[in-house]
Parts: C-alpha cells; sequence; structure tokens
C-alpha cells in the first residue's frame, strides 16, 4: 500500500470517527492533508464525514492545481492560508461541533484566547485559540483572518460557525480539535460557576514544560 493511499484512507477513517461521535453533522466540515510531493489531499464540497470515499478525495498538486478527484471544500482559503503560513502544518481541520459554536455565541469573550485555560492538555494540544469573528460560509476573507495571523496560532474559532485547526498531521489535528471541542464543553458546564481554572503560575509550568505557542 503506497502512502498516500494510507493518508487517504486515514483521512476518512478519522473523519468518519469525528461524524460517527457527533463533532460534526450532516454535510458540515472540512479536513485537508499534505502529500509527501508537497500537494493536498481535501475533502470535496457538499460530502459528509461519515461518508467520504478515499478514491474521491480532491487531490491538488505542489502548486495547488486540481490533479484529481471531486470538486473540494469551498473553504480551501482558510486550509491553505494554514498551510502557507505555518510550516509545521501537515494537516487541517474543521467542525461544525456544538458546544465550541455554543461557546461563541457567548458575550464577553477573549478573542484573543477565546478557550479558558481549564486543563494541561487545552494549552498543550492548542495553545491560545483566536476568535474570529462572523464570516460568511467560504467567504476568502476568513483565510485573509487566518494570514493576518502570521502562523502565531494552531487553532481559531470561527464565531457562530466552528473551530479550525492545524495540526501536524491528520491524527495530531483530530485529537486538537477533540479537546477543543471537550474543553468548550467544559467552559459551559462550569460557566457562573466560580470553577478554578489553572493559574498563571501553573500556565507558566505547562508552556515551559510542554513547550507551548502562548505568548504570541
Amino acid at each position: 500500500m503506497s502512502t498516500e493511499t494510507r493518508l487517504r484512507d486515514q483521512i476518512c477513517e478519522l473523519a468518519k470517527s469525528l461524524f460517527d461521535r457527533g463533532l460534526t453533522h450532516g454535510s458540515t466540515g472540512n479536513i485537508s492533508a499534505r502529500t509527501d510531493d508537497g500537494g493536498l489531499l481535501v475533502s470535496p464540497t457538499g460530502t459528509s464525514f461519515g461518508r467520504l470515499d478515499p478514491s474521491r478525495l480532491s487531490h491538488f498538486d505542489a502548486s495547488g492545481q486540481l490533479k484529481s478527484g471531486d470538486a473540494p471544500t469551498k473553504e480551501m482559503p482558510l486550509h491553505t492560508a494554514f498551510y502557507d503560513t505555518r510550516s509545521s502544518a501537515g494537516a487541517v481541520v474543521h467542525l461544525h461541533s456544538c458546544h465550541a459554536v455554543a461557546l461563541s455565541l457567548l458575550p464577553d469573550l477573549d478573542a484573543d484566547s477565546f478557550l479558558p485555560p481549564l486543563t494541561p492538555y487545552g494549552l498543550m494540544k492548542l495553545g491560545k485559540v483566536k476568535l474570529l469573528p462572523f464570516f460568511l460560509p467560504g467567504d476568502p476573507a476568513m483565510g485573509e483572518a487566518v494570514r493576518g495571523l502570521a502562523g502565531k496560532r494552531s487553532a481559531v474559532m470561527l464565531a457562530n460557525h466552528g473551530p479550525v485547526v492545524a495540526g501536524k498531521d491528520v491524527e495530531a489535528a483530530c485529537n486538537a480539535i477533540e479537546e477543543l471541542e471537550d474543553t468548550a464543553r467544559l467552559a459551559l458546564m462550569t460557566r457562573h460557576m466560580d470553577a478554578r481554572a489553572l493559574s498563571d503560575d501553573q500556565i507558566q509550568a505547562v508552556v515551559t514544560k510542554f513547550d507551548v505557542e502562548w505568548d504570541q
């Protein structure tokens, strides 16, 4: 089995796992990953994470030309913005996960750090999550907003829409976006309960020990 075939299968397997556990629904969400030759495999437009076909993934070459497969997601500018600004990005995942979206609807959020520092794993896998304003789905301005971060964030939250996370590979990106959703759920569960978030000293200890991108 070729490396690309394994990657195609992995993309579809992990996407189905996210779908089966309710982390995105219907035909929402999109996923992409770098190929060994510098190209991209991308989920096609209008497809369900629960029923992706490995042979029909959109396949781009290193110059950005569509080589094979179906037409890609309309959120391509969002994906390419991460790849172009973060050299470490090997995969990008975007979901419409319920708790993260619900949290983004609330007032008085810190746009620079969308998620409260509730667990060390939220910090380790995500760093600070930037809350971006609402954009129409497919608006290239989403990609421009990500480019404006100059590669300093691996995760953003699109207000009223959903999270987007870049990781070193497909598994890392999927694990990180699940951590984002779980942290958002914890934030909603403990809202107005005077929950004990990590202290500044505890945050700094996690950041230092695990080399977290934090003060950016």
